[in-house]
This record gives structure tokens, C-alpha cells and sequence, in this order.
């Protein structure tokens, strides 16, 4: 098992690509704490995973500085330290910038760039205390190309792209490497915040239609998917590997 009595966190872990990464990791022998703002969500993934002690949970909002910093903490308290975080929490935010809601703006920031930025300045202080870990962010697709859809977003990913090339330098001497997996559209419940915001079903249809004409593949790509990508990054079997955005994408950034 690639990840046996590693200590992980993962954020957003209630449902999804987070939740998928839960039960992967635990999958592959690791403990792990599932943090989440939705706490009937997180009783209902130990219920359901039924993993005993080697899952626990902590409710956090990551979209304030005080809950990204605390679930880290709280996190380490609760697992004995922390190996590895997968920084997974993010949302669409606005749809354009003209009349912008500056209200929306910053809680789009708060959650998609200022959360990853504290949890990674919270959790290096815990890694150097074991010996080193692996830090893995999610971006997205519209972290390495624009989106005309949610040019908020995509700013705010473009810029986890950086932070993670900057901090992969500055963490290396402690044994810590920092990686972010780059999702494209994706069959989970956020992608109608990207697809369908505004529009009428029949519209949010035609969009994503549109979005899969770009994609080599063909298709959406599945939360497992893309855990196992923050797994491989997060393993010794990427080893070497820091600094990297990774596109899990069916080919959409080829072009």
C-alpha cells in the first residue's frame, strides 16, 4: 500500500473529488482527516466509509483565515501530525467582472487562493517535525488556460499554479514537495456552477457539449480520477516530482 501509516489531510472532503480521495487514501493504508464546512456531509462519510479510527474529521470554513489555519491544526492534533495535504477546497465564484460584487469577488479569493495559501503556511511547520511530506494543491484547467466562463476563478487558480512553483523552491530544503493537479470539467455537483450559472438547463446542456468538443477525450472527467492523481503526487512514487501542475483533462491543454 503506497500511502501505509502516512497521516493526510484532505479539505473539501465531503463529496466529490475530495471525498473520492478520502476513501483512496484510506484505500491505500493511510489515516486520514476529512475537513469540511458541511458537517452533515462529514458524518455521512464516516458513516459510510465506516473506517473506524483511521478517519476523523474536522469542520472547518476554509474561506476565513481563522478556519484555514485551524483545520490544519486541528487536523494534526487529531491524526498526530500531518504527512501529506491535499488542499482540495474551492468554488466558481462570479461569472464575469462587469458590475462586479466585490463581496463575491473576495469570497471567491478566500476559499480558492487565501485558503490553500494558509493551510500550506500551517501545515510546513508539522511536516518538518516529521521529516519532510508532500503538499498537493487543486487548481484546474482554467488555471492554465483562461476561462471565459469564470474568469474569477481562473485568476485565482492561475495563481495556485504559481504559488505552488514558488513554494516547491522554498520548501524543498525541508524534504517537502509541493505539487497541483489541474482537473478539467468534471461529473461532480460544482459543475453546473461553471456550465449551468444563469442559464437554463437546456443552455448549461449546450455548454457542456461545447466543452467536450475541446477535449480529445470526449468526456467529463471522474472524481476517482483525479484522486488518483493527487495520490501519485502525493506517494513516493513521485518521489522526485515537485513543482509541477499536472492536467488530468482528457487532452484539453494539448491544444
Amino acid at each position: 500500500m503506497r500511502m501505509k501509516d502516512k497521516l493526510v489531510m484532505v479539505t473539501a472532503a465531503a463529496s466529490g473529488m475530495g471525498r473520492a480521495g478520502v476513501e483512496l487514501f484510506l484505500a491505500e493504508g493511510a489515516r486520514v482527516c476529512a475537513v469540511d464546512v458541511d458537517a452533515a456531509g462529514l458524518a455521512a462519510l464516516v458513516r459510510q466509509l465506516d473506517a473506524g479510527d483511521r478517519l476523523v474529521t474536522v469542520e472547518a470554513d476554509l474561506s476565513t483565515a481563522g478556519g484555514a489555519r485551524g483545520s490544519v491544526d486541528a487536523a494534526a492534533e487529531k491524526l498526530g501530525g500531518i504527512d501529506v495535504l491535499w488542499a482540495h477546497a474551492g468554488a466558481p465564484g462570479p461569472g464575469g467582472i462587469e458590475d462586479l460584487d466585490i463581496d463575491a469577488w473576495q469570497r471567491a479569493v478566500a476559499l480558492n487562493l487565501q485558503s490553500a495559501t494558509l493551510a500550506a503556511g500551517q501545515v510546513i511547520g508539522h511536516m518538518r517535525k516529521r521529516g519532510g511530506g508532500a503538499i498537493v494543491f487543486t487548481a484546474s484547467v482554467s488555471g492554465m488556460v483562461g476561462s471565459m466562463w469564470a474568469p474569477v476563478y481562473s485568476s485565482c487558480k492561475f495563481a495556485v499554479v504559481g504559488l505552488t512553483k514558488s513554494l516547491a523552491q522554498t520548501f524543498a530544503p525541508d524534504n517537502v514537495r509541493v505539487n497541483v493537479v489541474c482537473p478539467g470539467l468534471a461529473d461532480t455537483p460544482m459543475k453546473t456552477g461553471f456550465t449551468g450559472r444563469g442559464v437554463s438547463a437546456e443552455v448549461a446542456a449546450e455548454n457542456e457539449a461545447r466543452m467536450m468538443t475541446l477535449v480529445p477525450m470526449g468526456r467529463l472527467v471522474r472524481p476517482d480520477e483525479v484522486a488518483k492523481a493527487a495520490l501519485w503526487l502525493a506517494s513516493e512514487d513521485a518521489s522526485f516530482v515537485t513543482g509541477i501542475a499536472l492536467p488530468v483533462d482528457g487532452g484539453f491543454t494539448c491544444r
